[in-house]
């Protein structure tokens, strides 16, 4: 980031934004203290910033906060955490990519592509470079958001936010090797083609088919140690 826009940048975004590199760089392993005070000191800050940001990585799933410890790193998932997080998404996110597909505009399809293209973009070099992971990241959350954003049902929507911040988790924790970046990037590129072509039975099965290819890679190494 460069100086000129962190000083444009509140103090506590700025601090959202260093904590979530130390992730991101594994300078902060999953279920590490966070402890408040040992951070202002660390980073120079008073603790009003800091506690914000806390408080939003918490919302996004990455950070837990237990009575009476305060807040640490989220841990890895379990095996069985992964399985059933990814069964859910494999109800849901379908749903939202058939409902989606009746309801497209040439603005959406545009801003889908964008984030089709980014992701493209970080293959190769998502594996070992953080800035190339956090663009990796981004795109693959922007994907499957506006996806949901263009559902027009509330409730899906709401059920994909919901769950959204633990598949934050899981999308950071288990990119430890390979990410799967290229994998992801032609299935993405698939349920774009069947969204802009308007054929919504064929958009949900490529989701589908994508949600149960990330879950055989994922089966492929143990994400203890690695995506």
């Amino acid at each position: 980031m460069s100086e000129a826009r962190k000083k444009k940048q509140p103090l506590a975004d700025q601090m959202y934004e260093v904590l979530l590199d130390q992730f991101m760089t594994g300078q902060r392993a999953p279920g590490s203290p966070l402890n408040i005070g040992a951070l202002s000191r660390e980073l120079d800050v008073s603790q009003t910033p800091l506690r914000e940001a806390l408080a939003r990585l918490e919302h996004t799933g990455l950070v837990v906060r237990e009575a009476l410890k305060g807040y640490r790193v989220a841990p890895v998932f379990t095996d069985r955490e992964i399985g059933k997080l990814m069964d859910a998404r494999m109800v849901l996110e379908p749903a939202l990519t058939y409902e989606t597909c009746r309801r497209t505009t040439p603005e959406f399809l545009e801003e889908l592509l964008g984030s089709v293209t980014e992701l493209e973009r970080s293959v190769g070099l998502a594996d070992t470079d953080s800035v190339s992971f956090r663009s990796y990241w981004a795109a693959d959350d922007r994907f499957h958001g506006l996806i949901a954003q263009q559902c027009d049902n509330p409730f899906l929507e709401t059920a994909y936010r919901s769950l959204n911040g633990q598949v934050q988790r899981f999308r950071l924790f288990s990119r430890m090797g390979n990410t799967g970046a290229a994998f992801a990037a032609q299935e993405h590129r698939a349920i774009y083609d069947a969204l802009a072509e308007g054929n919504p039975e064929i958009a949900s099965i490529r989701m589908r088919e994508h949600l149960q290819n990330a879950n055989k890679r994922r089966k492929q190494q143990p994400v203890a140690s690695a995506r």
